[in-house]
């Protein structure tokens, strides 16, 4: 048992230090000018499933603090242009919009896995409504909260009405599914060395 618990922490300090690489360098964030689309809600849901939604949690807000990190333009990819004028407008405002979608992505995909699993501890055919559960409330909740603060602070919102119909649809739709693809056979892997380490 103390094994297993400490490869536990373990895993979640190398999922906290991936989300913090991919966030802080372009290797997790790809520019689009207007907004930034992101694979960082990966290791996020993957924690979750091996680890509980507490874990989870953690390593939602290291998301949001990468995210928080590239829209005040202190990581090397640069901040999308939206973010940045929200931050110009209300920095604090922006600090939500940064932090409440990411920690609600391991709330959803825990949901969305014990939904599908129901009720088997490691259920494989579960793994991708996870991902896809996890990775659509990242998106939606991020450029729905976007909107909002943008809204309440003034701002023009018709370039975030551009980005929730377009770009939001194309990217949202594609990172569920890249994250479907990653999620699965990665969450497999992972639980075999769960196993042996058990």
């Amino acid at each position: 048992m103390k094994r297993e618990a400490i490869a536990n922490m373990a895993f979640a300090a190398m999922f906290a230090a991936l989300i913090l690489l991919l966030g802080m360098t372009p290797l997790g964030l790809i520019p689009l000018g207007f907004i930034n689309v992101t694979i960082l809600c990966v290791p996020v849901i993957v924690g979750t499933v091996l680890l509980g939604v507490k874990t989870g949690l953690v390593l939602g807000a290291c998301f949001g603090l990468a995210s928080t990190l590239s829209a005040f333009g202190l990581t090397l990819t640069p901040p999308s242009a939206l973010a940045s004028a929200l931050v110009a407008k209300s920095p604090l405002l922006a600090i939500v919009m940064c932090f409440a979608p990411r920690l609600m992505v391991p709330v959803s995909a825990h949901a969305a896995y014990r939904a599908a699993a129901r009720g088997a501890d490691r259920h494989a055919a579960a793994l991708p409504f996870a991902a896809v559960a996890g990775s659509l409330t990242n998106t939606i909740l991020y450029l729905g909260l976007m909107l909002l603060f943008y809204a309440l602070t003034g701002l023009d919102s018709t370039a975030v009405l551009t980005v929730i119909g377009g770009t939001g649809l194309i990217a949202g739709s594609s990172e569920s599914v890249v994250a479907a693809i990653i999620v699965t056979p990665v969450v497999i892997a992972l639980w075999q060395v769960q196993k042996k380490v058990a």
